[in-house]
């Protein structure tokens, strides 16, 4: 039987599989050890892969972090709708459901600590921390153009409140209630100088609505 050349220079395909179960495995022991005791051994043994196969594929154990981290990021589009409050109660649904996944809470931990490679706090912050805060803002500065808070609002601090909100709690041993999201909307919304969102919306949003379609079609 003959042997294309071709296919026999290219070698042996390359499992995509391996690829996730080792940034799984990576951000699991990250979480647990943080960056200076992560073991590449260990990721490979719950991998079921070498090290060796971790250099073919990452040159550094920062370069397989970043990749690790960037896997793990939030994957929400964020929704854009004309009830901003609403928008605010889903991301803020968004996060608490990231945040409770195994292992969250200890990498925020981890990229706080001294030891942690400088490149991969900031993939962390680029592609994790970032991007939360500007999903939080743009839902605030929608909320100003449909005059629904105060156009005067601090709007950095308040996109910091949710995430403050939850690392408080974590510290001081009190979880957050399943309610987290709806409660946390409804503090940063009071907070920006919002109605209280626990009033009948009762076409709220109506005129706000026509202000929004003026200002597009400047």
């Amino acid at each position: 039987m003959s042997i294309d050349p071709a296919q026999h220079c290219r070698g042996r395909r390359r499992d995509p599989s391996i690829d996730t179960r080792v940034l799984e495995a990576t951000n699991r022991q990250l979480a647990a050890s943080g960056f200076e005791a992560l073991s590449l051994a260990a990721i490979a043994q719950e991998a079921g892969t070498t090290r060796q196969a971790l250099y073919r594929r990452w040159p550094s154990k920062a370069a397989l972090v970043a990749d690790a981290i960037r896997a793990a990021a939030d994957s929400t589009s964020g929704s854009a709708t004309l009830d901003p409050y609403h928008d605010l109660q889903q991301e803020l649904g968004d996060f608490q459901r990231a945040m409770t996944r195994h292992g969250a809470i200890s990498l925020v931990g981890t990229m706080l600590q001294a030891s942690t490679d400088h490149a991969s706090l900031a993939c962390y912050r680029e592609h994790v921390v970032t991007p939360r805060r500007e999903r939080v803002r743009a839902i605030l500065e929608r909320a100003q153009r449909l005059n629904l808070i105060d156009p005067a609002a601090d709007l950095d601090d308040a996109a910091g409140l949710p995430s403050g909100s939850w690392y408080a709690r974590e510290l001081a041993g009190r979880p957050a209630p399943h309610d987290w999201a709806t409660r946390t909307a409804a503090l940063v919304w009071r907070a920006v100088g919002g109605d209280d969102p626990d009033a009948a919306s009762g076409g709220r949003f109506e005129k706000p609505a026509q202000a929004e379609e003026t200002h597009l079609g400047r």
